[in-house]
């Protein structure tokens, strides 16, 4: 019997709705800045060398670079007509966002190596979520691959390798962090047109390329 895809049917109204949320709480600009928070409430010692109202702007500032400006880049492409959707839902209308975001994780990598009052450890993240967007940037040129997929399993592999830097027993988070990282592929599954290769191997770069950035920087 063929097998029936998320885009080809659409799922119940109790399913959909909460699945759409999930999606825009996981939305993958967002990861940064929840990576960010986890390690400031998970090893706080890190930030000792910052005042609260500096961690706040600290906070604020990865925010600012790599949510705001990625998505107003995206909504000032569909004013001005060179996309048809705020939503990205073709290959082409990705190409641009993909750069623009690719800059913006680049620049968070770089400013990353030279401060000595945050986590280490944000030097392989920043560098795994730039290497993240090049191989999504390669791959979009042969199928849409999934960028929610990408972002959790970005965020599942950094907590793991979080634990495994700083030896510490995380079991909880990694544990919430891999829930998530399932409940947020299948949100996409039920509501995206994404098919399974693309949220597959969504997930499986984000990991990926963490690994690679932990292996070569730490």
């Amino acid at each position: 019997m063929e097998q029936i895809s998320a885009a080809n049917s659409k799922p119940p109204v109790l399913l959909a709705v909460p699945a759409k949320l999930i999606s825009y709480l996981f939305h993958p600009l967002f990861i940064p800045t929840y990576v960010f928070s986890f390690l400031i409430y998970q090893f706080p010692y890190e930030f000792a060398g910052i005042t609260e109202y500096q961690l706040k702007l600290r906070l604020f500032s990865i925010f600012w670079l790599t949510a705001f400006f990625p998505a107003f880049a995206v909504f000032l492409l569909w004013r001005l007509k060179f996309s048809e959707s705020i939503f990205l839902r073709t290959r082409k209308e990705r190409i641009v966002p993909y750069i623009i975001t690719m800059f913006f994780y680049w620049w968070m990598y770089f400013l990353s190596r030279n401060f000595t009052d945050q986590p280490a450890v944000l030097k392989f993240f920043y560098m795994g979520i730039f290497m993240a967007t090049v191989f999504g940037l390669i791959l979009n040129n042969y199928f849409k691959i999934s960028l929610h997929a990408m972002g959790v399993g970005g965020a599942m592999a950094a907590i793991i390798l979080f634990a495994l830097y700083y030896r510490s027993p995380l079991g909880v988070s990694m544990s919430v962090a891999t829930l998530l990282a399932g409940i947020v592929c299948t949100a996409r599954f039920l509501v995206s047109d994404h098919t399974d290769k693309e949220i597959y191997s969504g997930w499986l770069v984000g990991i990926g390329c963490q690994l690679i950035a932990y292996y070569f920087l730490m």
